[in-house]
């Protein structure tokens, strides 16, 4: 499974431990040059694009606000200036739910959700779309979450976010199939990222989970690297599920 001569973007790639950074690594592993991005935690995007450049891959950190368009169009740009046209788009970019409940949920909390999750997929799909076209070749692969399909207490925003990039990968499929694009989902259970999980919280979720643990960063990694390469061209417009069980009617 070769990706040489691609060159991938992934957003929300700056945090150590987390997914984004295990799909960027992964993605040049297997022959892509990486560009990644941060916002808040900038220095973490540029700590990857060094992991990436060791790798022998060229790369490049851009400090992007995804939420707004314009911005995501000049970091695109920086980003096809210096290392090429993207033609492998990971939208992994999200902004997590705070577990507040409808009633305590201020506008601003539900907004940032949206734009941060879902304003900024369309963002940089909208960013690189006229390249992709114009070489007959794309692969675009969105993050979705649980909370998408199964909803989540006090995930409303978080919730609706996830939910939307499903049917955003779908329609954004019709579309590029006559372009060689294809768009896909990764649809995430819960994953060992280093963000603080309460131990009981954690026992409960492993418990439910059919494979008794928590999804290795590496794993989702790994599935977006297949969906981006030819091997995957017949999928497109479809949800992988990489939730370890956790949908099923458990009791």
């Amino acid at each position: 499974m070769s990706l040489e001569g691609k060159v991938a973007f992934v957003s929300g790639a700056s945090r150590p431990g987390g997914i984004g950074r295990a799909i960027a690594l992964t993605l040049a592993k297997n022959g892509a040059d990486v560009a990644v991005s941060g916002w808040s935690h900038f220095e973490g995007a540029q700590a990857v694009a060094e992991e990436i450049k060791q790798l022998g891959r060229n790369s490049i950190a851009v400090k992007m606000n995804v939420e707004d368009y314009e911005d995501v169009k000049k970091g695109i740009a920086e980003i096809k200036g210096n290392v090429g046209a993207v033609s492998i788009l990971v939208n992994n970019a999200a902004q997590m739910g705070q577990f507040i409940t409808i009633s305590k949920t201020e506008m601003d909390v539900w907004h940032k959700a949206l734009y941060t999750t879902l304003f900024s997929a369309f963002h940089c799909i909208k960013a690189t779309w006229d390249d992709m076209c114009a070489n007959n070749w794309g692969r675009i692969v969105n993050i979705t979450s649980v909370a998408g399909v199964m909803g989540g207490f006090g995930q409303t925003s978080y919730g609706s976010a996830k939910a939307g990039l499903i049917g955003l990968t779908k329609s954004v499929a019709l579309e590029g199939a006559r372009y060689n694009i294809t768009s896909n989902a990764v649809l995430v259970g819960v994953a060992k990222t280093g963000a603080p999980l309460d131990d009981e919280v954690r026992q409960k979720l492993e418990k439910r989970i059919l494979a008794h643990r928590l999804a290795e960063p590496q794993e989702i990694a790994d599935a977006v690297a297949y969906l981006a390469s030819d091997e995957a061209q017949y999928m497109t417009g479809a949800t992988m599920n990489m939730l370890g069980g956790l949908d099923l009617f458990v009791f």
